[in-house]
């Protein structure tokens, strides 16, 4: 019995909410919570997070992405979906439990921040009962945004109600970890409408951990990296500074990710997964370059965009001290072109066709040119050159991409699609720049009206120059519903 196909519109707007008001949680909670918390309680509780993100980490190894593609690739197969899921959320048990042992002899054995981590225990259980990766491999993504959203939004008032003053640094931990545990448990009531029992000596649980562990490569090599840029820049400057300029720049560019490509990719790639199974490959072709397009409108967008407010947006946001943070946005801007095409191919290509082995060695080989530019680049240039460092990363993993992508992206055809955007953008950040430079109107009128110039001028430069799939876009999406009513 075949599934009700869900629609790909629908999953690409609940998935583009829920990152955006993940992304702007932050945003909306940070300048509360710096000033109550200080710079130590802010750093007490990033410090300890990350450490126990590595053990959730080995927890969940590779389930995310497998998990998903798996059940995608079997969802028509009430049977085969419920055997898979039995076989890998048991999987996920036993990492978890041989995980918490390991945590257990953390916390006993540690001198300082003991009763943090008692408290980060329960994000290791949210690991265990994370089931997200099932519900996103039958594509049921209003079921997880709706009622994440709702956690995430309680999450918020809760920080503003009870996190008052300094001494409630382990309460705002705590509110963190619980809001963690009820999101992953949130959708467990959902699960007997998708699912079956299947007998305990028809489950083969073993042959999973392999195929994980494939999907868990990139994982730990891109964190590693990320996490490895700020820990040689305190390390080699012994600048506390130099890690708030790169944490901030890296926060703006964040944001603009969720919007470039994540949304995009989480839903399209669970519907190729299961395009790949049933060997529909011009409907992947399609597929693939009209996402490609997509992304570099928005990240043509976005970097040019970025660049020519940076000089105004930073004071504005972040308020006076920061402004190394404008030249590092200047040099971390493309890194949504990059990344967003590597992340395409990556989410659309590698992982549905089940080439995830072969992307783990071209994100090991990317990890290993940022590990090595880093130890050059940043004595010399500080957070500007592990940011540099960071660009040449990325393009070194982009380009592996892209040559050995078979015919579903080539250089020819992703120049097609970024040539007009490419080209619209250049001079829409020359008039941006332009009305930014226009000292006698205030710094956020002026901010405003830079945004507001910049969008209008993009989107009037893709018409005049004719960017085809822009046009088409804007017909199907808007003036044809126009048209209808």
């Amino acid at each position: 019995m075949h599934m009700k196909t869900a629609s790909v519109k629908k999953n690409f707007i609940y998935s583009t909410f829920f990152e955006i008001l993940s992304v702007i949680t932050p945003f909306i909670t940070a300048p509360y919570l710096s000033r109550v918390l200080g710079a130590e309680g802010i750093g007490i509780q990033s410090y300890t997070v990350s450490v126990q993100s590595y053990f959730s980490m080995f927890a969940a190894l590779g389930t995310l992405a497998y998990g998903a593609r798996e059940i995608a690739q079997n969802r028509d197969d009430k049977y085969k979906r419920s055997k898979l899921f039995w076989e890998i959320e048991f999987m996920t048990v036993i990492t978890s439990l041989i995980c918490l042992v390991v945590w257990t002899g953390l916390i006993v054995a540690s001198s300082e921040y003991k009763e943090y981590y008692i408290v980060l225990t329960l994000n290791l259980v949210a690991t265990m009962l994370d089931i997200t990766w099932f519900f996103k491999g039958l594509e049921q993504f209003r079921l997880i945004v709706i009622r994440n959203a709702i956690i995430k939004i309680i999450n918020i008032v809760a920080m503003f109600l009870f996190v008052r003053r300094r001494e409630d640094l382990l309460l705002y931990v705590g509110i963190l970890s619980i809001t963690t545990l009820l999101s992953s448990i949130s959708v467990w009531s959902y699960l007997p409408k998708y699912i079956m029992r299947v007998p305990l000596k028809e489950m083969k649980i073993l042959h999973h951990f392999k195929e994980t562990i494939i999907y868990f490569i990139p994982t730990i090599a891109t964190s590693v990296y990320t996490i490895l840029d700020k820990t040689l820049i305190g390390l080699i400057t012994k600048d506390p500074s130099e890690n708030g300029y790169y944490a901030q720049a890296e926060k703006v560019i964040n944001m603009a990710k969720s919007i470039v490509f994540t949304s995009i990719n989480s839903v399209v790639g669970v519907r190729i997964s299961y395009l790949f199974a049933e060997r529909k490959y011009d409907e992947i072709h399609r597929r693939i370059e009209n996402s490609m397009n997509y992304i570099l409108f928005m990240g043509m967008g976005c970097m040019f965009g970025i660049m020519g407010v940076a000089k105004n947006f930073i004071p504005v946001f972040f308020g006076e001290g920061y402004d190394n943070v404008v030249l590092l946005l200047y040099i971390f801007s493309p890194i949504l072109i990059i990344i967003g095409t590597s992340n395409c191919l990556g989410s659309q290509y590698y992982t549905p066709s089940g080439k995830r082995k072969q992307s783990a060695k071209y994100i090991i080989a990317g990890s290993c040119v940022n590990l090595v530019l880093n130890l050059i680049l940043i004595p010399h240039f500080a957070s500007y050159g592990a940011a540099v460092a960071s660009i040449i990363a990325e393009l070194t993993i982009t380009v592996l991409y892209i040559r050995h992508c078979e015919d579903f992206m080539t250089v020819s055809v992703w120049w097609k699609c970024a040539m007009k955007k490419m080209m619209s953008g250049a001079v829409m950040f020359v008039i941006v720049v332009l009305v930014g430079n226009i000292d006698s109107i205030n710094i956020v009128l002026r901010l405003g009206l830079q945004i507001f110039i910049g969008v209008t001028v993009y989107i009037l430069l893709l018409v005049v120059v004719k960017d085809r799939w822009f046009i088409n876009f804007v017909y199907n999406n808007f003036l044809s519903k126009v048209k209808k009513t």
